[in-house]
């Protein structure tokens, strides 16, 4: 599989393409005023605490209070509010060397959090996923920085292999050099990335980390809450530390500074690869020459089509996300079952491109094209947990029900990507529904006589142009709407038309006073 890193740099940020043969499977917008994105580590002040939901509200500095949950306590928050203090404070005792800290004792896992928190503290975070519609950030105390083949935790010693390492004496090799190299009192969790790399890739990738503590405990010093610490590396540089391998083709960039960022970066942690970085210097737009853009337009809004001739259906509701299969025209030669298994197939392998790209978040149900056989179903099922495996996130799969749905759960850790790919009407507002008249004559005239009730003589009326062409075009025979007014209701009403106004809606002024007139 051959990917590629499209990034298009403007003078508000970035945005990210991460094409997978040649297909567009992630979209990230980078903004340069973004000050709350996952793995960013802050000094936050306790705000409030909520017994009832077991949790508190943090100040991290945003509009609105994170929120840490006692589940997302590490079970060393004991640990990390005294090394928090101390560092503070500069009463460091352990100086470089953080194995001679001295840990505090674990806490329970079923606790209460009115016991860990008395009064207000400040307290160490991360975040751990980015404010999303109306929520302040989530928060975890759980702190650990990620590394291209390992990710260190402090405060612990153990040693953990990523499941996706099949291979025992893979593991058993990699948990022998990981317990010899490690710095005493931090925890290492060995990435899927590091399988086959030997013990001096190992070594420097944990010495980096290291070195990255040492930094956020400098840091640290003299810190009044809420403050950033230390912040994670922008996204270019977090995507290609979490993908860069061989099959990576080339990262193509429209700014020299990020092109020489990207360079140092991938000559740092890969040398050799530094020849897959170009410039984009044509004319056309990068996405554009990169089919980006098209694969956008193609891609967002309610109804998606695939190339066999099915098509997809994506609503969000607001518990869950329902993807509906539909067949569209399939041959009728192959039978049902077959044509079935192979819409479902072809379906399924974009469903999962969607997921990624929209990055959908939550419970997501698929109302896949029923089948009757039982080996149909199964290998639908092991084709899409086989689909899904090159998705970060993390997910759980479920086989399909009885009635035909398959169920599945997906990590979100930043906003919903929602591009509109249709204008909104301007006159029902996308509710495909209007007044009971489209000329309305029947409601003005009505809202007239209460006016001229009022004892209101000269009027100015404020409508679309086709319903002031209406009100106000006669002929000899056939006097106007307007001029019959003025016969029955000893008005004077004087129509204008507002290019702005949606068609079924209309606004009274005193033509004395220019005043509207509120019905």
């Amino acid at each position: 599989m051959n990917k590629e890193l499209i990034i298009n740099a403007s003078e508000n940020g970035a945005e990210i393409a991460l094409l997978e043969d040649k297909k567009l499977v992630e979209l990230h917008y980078e903004r340069g005023q973004d000050q709350f994105a996952v793995g960013d580590i802050h000094l936050g002040k306790i705000k409030k605490l909520m017994p009832g939901l077991n949790a508190v509200f943090v100040n991290v500095g945003y509009e609105k209070d994170a929120f840490l949950h006692y589940s997302d306590l590490s079970p060393h928050i004991r640990s990390l509010i005294k090394f928090s203090k101390q560092c503070i404070e500069g009463n460091v005792n352990w100086g470089d060397d953080f194995g001679r800290f001295k840990n505090e004792p674990a806490i329970l896992k079923s606790g209460k959090i009115t016991d860990i928190f008395n009064g207000k503290p400040e307290i160490l975070v991360q975040i751990l996923k980015e404010p999303i519609s109306s929520k302040g950030p989530r928060l975890s105390c759980e702190i650990s920085l990620p590394g291209r083949f390992v990710v260190v935790t402090p405060f612990n010693d153990v040693v953990a292999i990523s499941r996706k390492i099949h291979s025992s004496d893979e593991r058993k090799r990699l948990q022998r050099i990981v317990e010899s190299i490690k710095p005493r009192n931090f925890g290492v969790i060995v990435r899927t990335a590091a399988e086959g790399k030997n013990t001096a890739e190992l070594h420097n990738d944990i010495l980096e980390l290291e070195n990255m503590w040492k930094e956020m405990q400098r840091n640290l010093k003299g810190a009044k809450a809420p403050q950033m610490i230390m912040s994670e590396q922008d996204k270019t540089t977090s995507i290609l530390r979490d993908l860069l391998n061989d099959s990576f083709e080339r990262v193509v960039v429209n700014d020299k500074k990020l092109q020489q960022a990207a360079i140092e970066y991938i000559s740092k942690v890969s040398p050799g690869q530094e020849g897959i970085v170009s410039l984009h210097t044509g004319q056309q737009s990068i996405f554009d020459t990169y089919n980006v853009s098209k694969q956008v337009k193609s891609s967002f809004g309610k109804t998606v089509n695939l190339n066999s001739g099915a098509y997809l259906i994506i609503e969000h509701t607001e518990a869950l996300h329902v993807i509906d299969v539909n067949s569209g025209t399939r041959s009728p030669e192959a039978g049902q079952e077959a044509n079935a298994l192979a819409t479902n197939l072809d379906a399924a392998q974009d469903i999962v491109r969607q997921m990624r790209l929209r990055d959908l978040g939550g419970i997501i149900i698929i109302d896949f094209i029923d089948m009757k056989l039982a080996e149909n179903r199964k290998q639908l099922y092991e084709a899409v947990e086989e689909m899904m495996k090159n998705d970060r996130a993390r997910h759980t799969v479920l086989p399909l029900s009885k009635f035909g749905l398959m169920q599945i759960t997906r990590q979100r850790l930043r906003p919903e990507i929602n591009i509109s790919t249709a204008e909104l009407c301007p006159t029902c507002k996308g509710t495909g529904k209007i007044g009971p008249s489209i000329l309305l004559a029947d409601d003005i005239e009505k809202d007239l006589k209460y006016v001229v009730n009022q004892g209101v003589r000269k009027l100015i009326l404020s409508v679309h142009p086709i319903l002031e062409a209406y009100l106000t075009k006669g002929s000899f025979f056939h006097p106007s709407i307007v001029k019959r007014w003025d016969k029955e209701h000893k008005v004077k009403v004087k129509v204008i038309a507002d290019n702005d106004s949606p068609l079924t809606e209309y606004t009274f002024y005193d033509a004395q006073t220019e005043d509207e007139i509120k019905l």
